[in-house]
Order: C-alpha cells, then structure tokens, then sequence
C-alpha cells in the first residue's frame, strides 16, 4: 500500500520503488511526475512559468484527489500497485493500466536514469491527433504506434488532441515511443530520471489549444512580408543568378517576398560567409533585393569540421556536439562533420558573433535553419555528448536552442520581426517565430497528400507557422506532364498554408548548362513558375496574385494565433467540434475561421466530394450557395476547390473583376 502526503495543493504518493507527485500546472491542468529516484526534479524543460490558479486536493484513506477547473485526478491503492484516473467536467478521459509489475516501467540506463513506460487503458472510439510530422497517411493516430526522434521528414512532437476533449503532452526530451493500439496508450522515454506529463482540457479544441499555449509558449504575429510568396530552390550558385531571378519576377509584376540563398554558398561548413568568388558584394546584393520590395533569406547549417576556421575555438571550448565513444564525425557530408551545441549559451552567443558579423552586417535578417534535427548517422543519440547532458536523455531539444539561437541574437540588435524557416520543432519552438517545413519529401501526389495531414498535425501541437516544399524536393522533373500537374496541385495546396514556398531539387533539364563548372555543390533544374511550361505559368502567377490579396485576411488571423493559439490552418474539428463528421476528415481543412478548403491530391483527378458542415457555403469558383453535407465537385487542374462562409469580408479577395 502506498503513503499519501498532501502538501498545500499538492499530492504526493509514496510506495516501494516510486514516487509520484501530482500538482496543478496553472488552469485546467494537472502535471504528474513519478520516479524512481529519492525525489521529483523540478526541471521543467521548455515549459513555461505556470499561471496562478486555484486547485483543491482532498484525501481519504488510501485515495486522493486534485479538482484544477475542468480537470481532475485521482489516485488510489490497488493490489501491487496504484491507480492514476483523469477526468474531464467529471467524466472520466484516461485511466492508467497495469501489465505485471510495477516497477516493469522502469528499466535501469544507468546513474539516476531509466528507460520509463507510462501506459493508458484504450478508449474505444478516441480520435486521437498531432504528435508532430512525418510522411505517413493517418491524421489521427489512433490505431498507430511510432518512435518519438527527429530525423529529416520527421519533427517528433509529443503532444496529442484527443476526441474525448483533452490535451495531453509527454514533457520528456529524450527519445523514445508512444503507442495508440486498441489494447492501450503506451508513451515511453529512452533514458531519463522521471516521467513527467500534463492533461489539460478547455471547453473545445480552440480553449484546449489556448492552453497548451499557456504551457509552452505563443507564436510572435506574422510579419506581413512572411505572408507573401517565398521562391527558393536547390540552388542559386552565385549572387548574380539570384538577382538575376529577382529582377525577372519584378519584371513581370508577380510580387516575391522573400528569396533564399540555399546552402554551399559559404567556405566552408562551419564558416558561416559567403563564398567572395561568388557571392562578392553581398550588401549590394541585399540593397537591390530591398529595392525591389524583397526580403534575402539565407541557409545556415550547423555542421562544422576542422576545416573550418571555427572549428578550433568551439571544439576548445566544448562549443560541439561530441561523442561519448569514438571521434568527432557524426555526419558524412563532404567529409565527417559534427553539429554545434546550442544548449550551451556560450555556442549560441559565438555563432550569432559569426552571422552578424557575416550576414546581419549587410541586412540579411532571416535564416533557414537547415539539419535541425540534427541529422546524424547512425540515429544514436546515446554517443553524443551536448552540453546540458547524454543525447539519450536529451537530445530531441536540439530543434528548440537552434531556433532559440538566432532568435535571442535577433533580439539583441532591437529586432521585432524574427522568422526562422526551420526543419524540426520541438514544443516551444514556436515562441522563436520558428517556420518549420517537413523537410526533403519526394515529388509525388502521395507526398502531397502526406504534406496535409503533417500541416493538420502540426497545428495541433502549436506550431501555426508551417509549410512544405511547394512541388516536393526530390525527384522533380519538370519536363514532364506527371510533374507540371502535380505543381499546378501543390501550388493550390500552398496557397492555403501558413507560409506559400516555392523549392526543390528539380532534375536537370535537357541541354541545361553548367553556369558555374567546378562548383562544389551545382544547382538542380530550374524551379521559377516560368519553368513549368506556358501553359502553368499564368496559372502559378495569379495564385500568387491571390496570395497578395488575402494577406490581410491571413495576417488578421496570425494575429489571432499569437494571441490565442488558434492556428490558420486546423483541422475542421476545430471550428466545428459538435460535428462528430468533422473528426474524421484528414484530406480538407480550415483555413482561417472563414475558409474551407479541400485540394486535389491524386494524378489526374478533377472531382471530389467535399463535407460542408451546417451553414452557407460559398464556392469561390462559380458563386454557388451551398448549404450543410456533401458536395460532389469539379475542378479541372487549373481551378482549386474552396467555400467562404456566407457573409464572410474575406469573399471578396476570391473575386478578379
């Protein structure tokens, strides 16, 4: 049998081999900690301060109880063991299992650490969304089961909505699984001293997210050149082929917002500078691109090697990532690399030394935060050594202090509008205004329909700054009819996503020149929207066109999001949570309160059904008026799928006239 002490509104439950302690973790959430260790440690990761709130603990014998709000836990003595059930406006939402011995959840690492289970009874019947980007089919993961890892085309973000009304998040950095089978909810670390996790629960998937927010942080609001359209591609070679595309798109009136300078335009990896044979005057290059109304972005990568001139002072200075057992390299890529550390404070204030130095001196104020996860090879993290501990324990926060990095060093030259374009998140990142991408996908309607369920879970887990390759990044042949649908397709997708972004690796065209011969890294076919055949081009341009004229619309709501949580793009769910259709809808969304939009997402498909829930719909193509439930619809390759709620300001921006 277990002891129970009650410490202000505090329960703690005290048995052989663990301790558990169960708080409030301000409003409408309740925190549990539970370890092996003599006590609780209070590190709280990336979480935020809580907010005051008033909870109430009561105990009986061998039970105890915490009310927080709408939530609430209670504890109790079973036979070997204990029972932890959470409930929502008294209705019960989770209920831990047992199989075997207890202390079976706990699997000695070493030290103070253990590889930790925490297993769930299955509801039958729950939905169950986010947990973060990867390329597979199921928005909701119920039925699922997956590792917690970064890797690229895989952001790792442990924190899900559940149809049942509650948010839950696994507040543990290290590496490890989760499972939703129909026999149990299973989250599990690698290696850690505790496990550590909060339920939360709002009126509604809106409040919900609201309060996630309050745990981990609100995105900035959008600047308004972010809303724009961003044309990037593998890769410029030179300042002039950059300015060269610039020019072009001013030329013909189709407004850029941004334009990227993709990565090997440096020495060195490890430099962070511009290549001067290339790239020779940077600030005058960054001067014509402000002319022409468009923002430089620039790719850094965080590998380093002794080549590099960097690499002495911050391997001195333990500034690297390291490895436990062998040599530095941890990555193959023109020669073994390893990654800074960003967890140590002294590696971010060195690095942004180096960017300003480099690329803020001359304007450039935005940054693509590539191999964020970081990539390394082989994915074991228990070899690396970061600054705040073994990578076993620790390791998926990386995303976090790289995006933190450049934001704090944004701050400190009097900066309000910070974007990072990176390729990993962890929970928080969104507070570093941190546009995370799913990294390098396949150019195919199978990637493309993947892209929307990662964009839908994404937002769940409160990152409302998201985007993909417009076009997919590898494998793209523009030559062909396959690929001049698909970018038609995927242009219409990226019209209604948080951030609209052209790139990819593109084959090499017939006949193509080299511009630059000898160049390290040379640049893949073409990739402007002059590059997909006449017959896409003007389509492409008035989707940027249209892009321009819903900005007020898109900025009115990031705003929103950076107020409240609620994201631009969100499942149909969340606007409409009494619709019990709208929980199995992963192929149409919401974008913004007041659009609907379904894309096209199979080769050669021009019709679709569309579930419209009750209310006045709008099609933007025709006028038509539609009312609630299905909607059989046509949209040949050059026309897109999408309702405006009747009455909505935002219906006029549809309309070309």
């Amino acid at each position: 049998m277990g002891k129970i002490n009650i410490t202000n509104d505090r329960i703690q439950y005290t048995m052989r081999d663990e301790l558990v302690v169960i708080e409030p973790y301000g409003p409408d959430c309740v925190r549990v900690r539970a370890t092996r260790c003599g006590s609780v440690s209070d590190e709280g990761w990336t979480l935020m301060p809580p907010e005051e709130c008033a909870a109430a603990v009561t105990a009986d014998g061998g039970r105890a109880e915490i009310k927080n709000g709408r939530v609430s836990a209670e504890i109790y003595d079973v036979w070997g063991g204990y029972r932890l059930v959470f409930y929502k406006d008294g209705r019960e939402i989770l209920r831990t299992k047992e199989e075997g011995d207890p202390v079976r959840r706990y699997e000695h690492r070493g030290g103070d650490c253990y590889k930790i289970t925490a297993l769930f009874e299955a509801n039958g019947g729950e939905h169950i969304y986010g947990l973060g980007q990867e390329q597979q089919d199921y928005f909701d993961r119920k039925g699922c089961a997956g590792e917690l890892l970064h890797y690229n085309t895989k952001s790792s973000l442990p924190v899900i909505y559940s149809s049942l009304g509650y948010g839950f998040f696994w507040n543990n950095p290290s590496p490890g699984r989760w499972e939703f089978t129909n026999n149990h909810t299973l989250w599990q670390a690698d290696s850690s001293a505790q496990a550590d996790y909060l339920v939360f629960a709002g009126d509604g998937p809106a409040e919900t997210m609201k309060i996630y927010c309050r745990l981990t942080g609100f995105s900035p609001e959008m600047p308004e050149w972010a809303a724009g359209f961003w044309q990037c591609k593998l890769r410029y070679e030179s300042q002039d082929d950059l300015l060269e595309v610039a020019r072009r798109y001013h030329e013909l009136g189709v407004p850029v917002d941004a334009i990227v300078i993709d990565y090997f335009h440096w020495t060195e990896q490890g430099d962070w500078d511009f290549d001067p044979e290339l790239w020779p005057d940077p600030k005058a290059m960054c001067d014509e691109l402000k002319s022409l109304g468009i923002r430089p972005v620039v790719s850094i990568w965080p590998t380093i090697n002794p080549a590099s001139r960097n690499y002495r002072p911050m391997n001195d200075e333990n500034m690297l990532v390291r490895t436990e057992n062998g040599q530095y390299g941890i990555f193959d890529f023109y020669g073994q690399q390893t990654f800074i550390d960003p967890t140590n404070p002294r590696t971010r204030e060195y690095v942004w030394e180096q960017v300003k130095k480099s690329y803020y001196s001359y304007g450039i104020k935005t940054f693509w935060l590539d191999e964020a996860e970081p990539e390394v090879h082989p994915q074991q993290f228990g070899n690396l050594r970061f600054y705040l501990g073994n990578g076993a324990q620790m390791a998926m926060l990386y995303p976090y202090y790289y995006a933190k990095t450049f934001y704090d060093g944004l701050k400190s030259e009097g900066e309000t509008e910070i974007v990072s374009l990176t390729r990993a998140a962890w929970p928080g990142s969104q507070r570093f205004g941190a546009v995370v991408w799913n990294g390098d996908i396949p150019s195919t309607f199978e990637a493309l329909y993947q892209s929307i369920v990662s964009g839908l879970s994404m937002s769940v887990c409160g990152i409302p700054w998201w985007n993909s390759d417009i076009g997919g990044f590898h494998q793209g042949d523009t030559e062909s009819d396959y690929f001049r649908e698909l970018i038609v397709r995927w242009f219409q997708f990226g019209l209604f996503c948080p951030v609209m972004r052209l790139h990819g690796a593109r084959k090499r065209m017939t006949g193509q020149i080299d511009r630059h011969p000898g160049v390290k890294e040379r640049s893949g076919g073409d990739n402007e929207i002059w590059s997909f055949g006449e017959k896409n081009y003007p389509v492409l341009r008035d989707l940027i066109l249209l892009r321009e004229r819903l900005k007020p619309y898109i900025l009115k709501h990031m705003k929103a999001a950076a107020e409240t949580g609620a994201p631009l793009m969100r499942p149909m769910f969340f606007d409409f949570p009494e619709d019990g259709v709208c929980y199995g809808l992963s192929d149409q969304y919401m974008f913004g309160p007041d659009i609907l939009f379904a894309p096209i997402y199979r080769q050669g498909q021009t019709d679709r059904r569309v579930y419209l829930p009750e209310g006045r719909w709008i099609r933007t193509l025709d006028g038509t008026v539609h009312g609630g439930g299905y909607a059989d619809c046509h949209a040949e390759t050059h026309e897109f799928i999408a309702f405006v709620r009747d009455g909505a300001d935002v219906l006029g921006a549809f309309d070309r006239k």
